[in-house]
């Protein structure tokens, strides 16, 4: 932080006309090297500010739930999976399967694709809430951010965009908020570190373009060898939704910890 800019929060600062923001005590522009001895922080100004940022606790609990819900039902779909794939081995192996076995096959695969796709929507689109009033949060304490606030719930539905735009918001997330709490108090203490957020994306990216391949494959398919492709494609899809989920539902835990020092930095 730059020294008019600590002055600024100080309830000791004046304005000259000539000179701008001036020290109360000396008339002069500030000349202190790191800290001022003398700070005392405007406590109406650090009000105004934690009232301008709007709560996001609620919203990343019910985003965490969702996406817990999300993972469970990963595990159902791995399950069933590998519960059609031992069927389809067989039927490629000309063993004999009984109308009744492909029908309950058929009728717990769609079962479980119509909860999972209402439970996916409705997890992104409480994330990219919860994604957006942090983002907004962040931008009442820093006014230098790559983008608008708005933007952090746009760039998911841009085509292209939306392949770096919103790990590239997140990181900013991190690092920024990160940044500021260090410089508006050195003894702070957090754990917020981006190892994970690369990872995360990667993930996500892959896992996106899998789900496009089996929605490709499987509008077509006829053959057992064809649904045996479009079954191991959504075993493998899977198990990286899962560890997707896990990684997601940490990286909301730990910036949420560190964003109610935003408001209350006591």
């Amino acid at each position: 932080m730059s020294k008019i800019d600590l002055c600024k929060k100080c309830k000791k600062k004046k304005f000259d006309l000539k000179q701008g923001i001036i020290c109360g005590l000396t008339d002069e522009k500030p000349t202190f090297e790191s800290s001022c001895p003398s700070y005392e922080g405007d406590e109406f100004l650090m009000e105004i500010k934690r009232a301008s940022l709007k709560p996001n606790d609620q919203r990343s609990k019910t985003v965490l739930a969702l996406i817990w819900t999300v993972l469970i039902l990963e595990v159902f779909s791995l399950v069933s999976s590998g519960l059609q794939y031992n069927l389809l081995q067989i039927a490629s192996a000309g063993g004999e399967i009984s109308y009744e076995m492909a029908n309950a096959n058929d009728l717990r695969e769609q079962i479980i694709a119509i909860i999972y796709f209402i439970a996916y929507v409705v997890s992104g689109i409480t994330f990219i809430m919860w994604f957006r009033r942090a983002y907004f949060n962040l931008h009442q304490k820093v006014d230098h951010l790559s983008f608008k606030e708005e933007r952090a719930a746009g760039c998911w539905f841009i085509p292209f965009v939306n392949l770096y735009q919103p790990y590239q918001i997140m990181k900013e997330l991190y690092t920024e908020t990160k940044n500021y709490l260090l410089n508006e108090d050195n003894s702070v203490r957090f754990d917020l570190t981006t190892n994970l957020l690369g990872f995360w994306w990667t993930l996500w990216i892959v896992n996106g373009i899998i789900g496009q391949i089996i929605f490709r494959i499987s509008r077509n398919a006829d053959t057992i060898s064809e649904l045996i492709t479009t079954t191991t494609l959504s075993i493998i899809s899977s198990v990286i939704g899962i560890g997707l989920a896990f990684i997601t539902i940490k990286i909301i835990k730990d910036y949420s910890k560190v964003e109610v020092l935003l408001i209350n930095p006591e």
